[in-house]
C-alpha cells in the first residue's frame, strides 16, 4: 500500500485518536505512569523476590537481541552456551549499538565477567545445580528447539523458546507434555502477543470499530537477489574461528550429535529443510500469529498455496553467484488461509480470508499486515506503526485523507465518524504518550511476563505452548500445502496436545 507522507501521518493520528477515545481512562493511566509497557498493559505485577536465574542457549543474532532486551529486574543471566566461539565473543562485546549491545554494555563489565560460558548446552545442564539455574532461553536453529527444550524441561527448568516452536507438530506436543508433566512454564517467542501496538489494534477490532473482518493481507518482502546481499547466507562471512571448530566437529562426528550434518548447515541453517522451516516458519509464522490475534485466536479452516525456488540455484536467472546456491527452501511463497467468521457455526459461508506472501527478489513494500473491515482498515507497518482509515458511509466520508474519531451509534455501539481538522486531539496525544516514545516490539515484555509467571507458579502466558503450537500448525501445514500442491483442511485433533494426530503424519495430507 503506497501512501504519501501526509496520508501516513493522518493514518497514525487516526489510530491514536480512536485508541485515545476508546481506551480513554486506560491510556491516561499509561501516560501518567510514564510508560506504555509491561505490567500496565499485560496484567502482571512487578516481580517479587529475586530475579529468575537464567541461561541463554544459543547466542546468535536472535539470542543476542534477547540478551540486549532482557529485563535485569526480572532475569539474572548466570550462563550462556553456544557451539560457536565468535557468537560467545560478541555476546559480551556486542555487534550492534542498539539491537545487540552485548553483556558488557547491558550488565557492566564487572557483572558480565561473572557469567559462565559453555561450549554446548549439555555441559551447561550438568552444572545447573551449581549455577542455581531456574530457567533457560533457547535461541538455536529450528531443528534443535524441541530436543534442547525437552532436555531442559526434563532437567526441571522453565523454558522460553524462540519461534517457530518446533520443526513439526509432534515435537510441539512433546514439548507441551514435558512442561505439563513437571508444572513448568513453557513460553514461545511470538513477541506480538506483548506488543502494545498490536494490543491496541486488536482492541479496536474487538470493539467492532472496523466492522466485519473479511480479509487480512500480510507480506514480508525482501530483496536478497544482489550478490552478497542475502541475510540468511552467512557462511562466507563467518569468522574463521567458527569455521575451523565446526569443521573439526563435523569431521569427528560430534557435530551430528548436536543435530547438524555439516558445519555449513549450522551456520546457514535457515536455508535447509533439515535445519529450518523456510520463509513460512521464519517470517510468515509471525504474521499468521498476528492474523489469529485480530480474528480472536480462532483456528483456521483450510490453507492452500504455491511455493517455489524460482530464483536461487537457477542458471540464467540473476547473477552467477545465485546460480550456485544450493538452498532447499523456497525463495517465493504465496498462501491463502480460510478462517471462520463470527457466525461460521451457524452459517458456513461466513469466512475470513488471510493471504500471505514472501518474496526474495523485491522489497518494495514494508513488512506488515493490513486488516480490511467493512467500516475501516488498520495497517500494521514493521511492528512500529499502526495506521487507521475509515470506509465511506452514508453519513460521512472516508479514505486515506480523512481524519476520524469515535462516536456512539443509534444502537449504542461505537462507530467511526469523520471530522474536519488539521491537528490531533488531546485524546490522540494521550494515546501516543501512553504507548511510549518508542514502540516496543515486545521482547522485553514477553521475558518479564515469563519470569513473573515462574515466580507466581501459574501459566498465564499470552503465548504458552498451546498458543504457539497453533501458530506452528498454521505455518507447517502451509508448507505441506505448498509441497503437495493441495488445499488442506485443518483438523481439531492436530491442536490437541493429548492427541498423537499431526499434519505431517496425516494420510489425508501426505497421501
Amino acid at each position: 500500500m503506497l501512501l504519501t507522507p501526509e496520508q501516513e501521518k493522518i493514518g497514525k493520528e487516526n489510530f491514536n485518536e480512536v485508541v485515545g477515545v476508546s481506551r480513554r481512562d486506560f491510556m491516561k493511566s499509561a501516560a501518567a505512569a510514564g510508560t506504555g509497557l509491561g505490567a500496565l498493559y499485560f496484567g502482571y505485577d512487578k516481580l517479587q523476590g529475586d530475579p529468575v536465574r537464567v541461561a541463554f542457549i544459543g547466542t546468535g543474532d536472535e539470542g543476542n537481541v534477547l540478551i540486549s532486551e532482557h529485563p535485569v529486574d526480572y532475569l539474572d543471566i548466570v550462563a550462556i552456551a553456544d557451539l560457536r566461539p565468535a557468537n560467545v565473543e560478541r555476546t559480551f562485546t556486542g555487534s550492534h549499538p542498539v539491537a545487540r549491545r552485548g553483556l558488557n554494555a547491558v550488565l557492566g563489565q564487572a557483572k558480565a565477567s561473572e557469567v559462565k560460558v559453555y561450549s554446548n548446552h549439555r555441559d551447561l545442564l550438568k552444572d545447573k545445580d551449581a549455577l542455581g539455574l531456574e530457567a533457560v532461553v533457547i535461541a538455536v536453529p529450528l531443528n534443535q528447539h524441541a530436543p534442547i527444550a525437552i532436555e531442559c524441561l526434563e532437567a526441571g527448568l522453565h523454558v522460553l523458546c524462540e519461534k517457530l516452536m518446533a520443526q513439526n507438530v509432534t515435537d510441539c506436543k512433546a514439548m507441551i507434555n514435558a512442561a505439563d508433566k513437571r508444572d513448568l512454564r513453557l513460553a514461545v517467542g511470538h513477541q506480538r502477543h506483548y506488543s502494545v501496538l498490536y494490543d491496541n489494534a486488536a482492541h479496536l477490532v474487538e470493539m467492532g470499530l472496523l466492522g466485519d473482518i473479511k480479509f487480512i493481507r500480510a507480506q514480508w518482502h525482501r530483496n536478497n537477489s544482489f550478490p552478497d546481499n542475502d541475510q540468511w547466507q552467512k557462511w562466507d562471512a563467518a569468522k574463521q574461528v567458527d569455521k575451523d571448530l565446526l569443521l573439526k566437529l563435523e569431521k569427528s562426528g560430534e557435530l551430528k550429535e548436536y543435530g547438524y550434518d555439516t558445519a555449513r548447515k549450522l551456520i546457514d541453517w535457515r536455508l535447509y529443510n533439515s535445519t529450518g522451516g523456510g520463509l513460512m516458519a521464519e517470517l510468515g509464522s509471525h504474521q499468521m500469529d498476528a492474523a489469529s490475534i485480530f480474528l480472536g485466536k480462532v483456528h483456521p479452516l483450510a490453507v492452500q498455496g504455491y511455493g517455489g525456488k524460482n530464483f536461487f540455484g537457477m542458471e540464467g536467472v540473476g547473477p552467477k553467484s545465485a546460480w550456485k546456491d544450493d538452498r532447499d527452501i523456497d525463495d517465493q511463497i504465496f498462501v491463502t488461509f480460510e478462517f471462520p467468521g463470527k457466525t461460521h457455526e451457524k452459517n458456513e459461508r461466513d469466512i475470513s480470508v488471510v493471504t500471505y506472501s514472501s518474496v526474495n527478489t523485491n522489497g518494495w513494500e514494508p513488512y506488515g499486515e493490513a486488516v480490511f473491515g467493512s467500516r475501516g482498515t488498520v495497517v500494521m507497518k514493521t511492528e512500529k506503526e499502526a495506521l487507521l482509515y475509515k470506509e465511506p458511509s452514508r453519513d460521512s466520508p472516508g479514505g486515506v485523507e480523512q481524519r476520524i474519531w469515535v462516536v456512539s451509534s443509534k444502537d449504542g455501539g461505537p462507530v467511526l465518524d469523520s471530522y474536519e481538522t488539521s491537528a490531533p486531539s488531546a485524546s490522540a496525544n494521550s494515546a501516543q504518550q501512553g504507548m511510549g516514545p518508542k514502540i516496543s516490539r515486545g521482547y522485553r515484555e514477553e521475558m518479564e511476563h515469563w519470569a513473573y509467571c515462574i515466580r507466581k507458579g501459574k501459566d498465564e502466558l499470552r503465548c504458552n505452548g498451546r498458543v504457539a503450537m497453533a501458530d506452528a500448525i498454521m505455518a507447517l501445514t502451509a508448507n505441506l500445502a505448498m509441497k503437495h500442491r493441495k488445499r488442506i483442511e485443518f483438523k481439531a485433533d492436530w491442536f490437541d496436545p493429548a492427541s498423537e494426530a499431526a499434519p505431517e503424519t496425516d494420510p489425508d495430507v501426505i497421501g
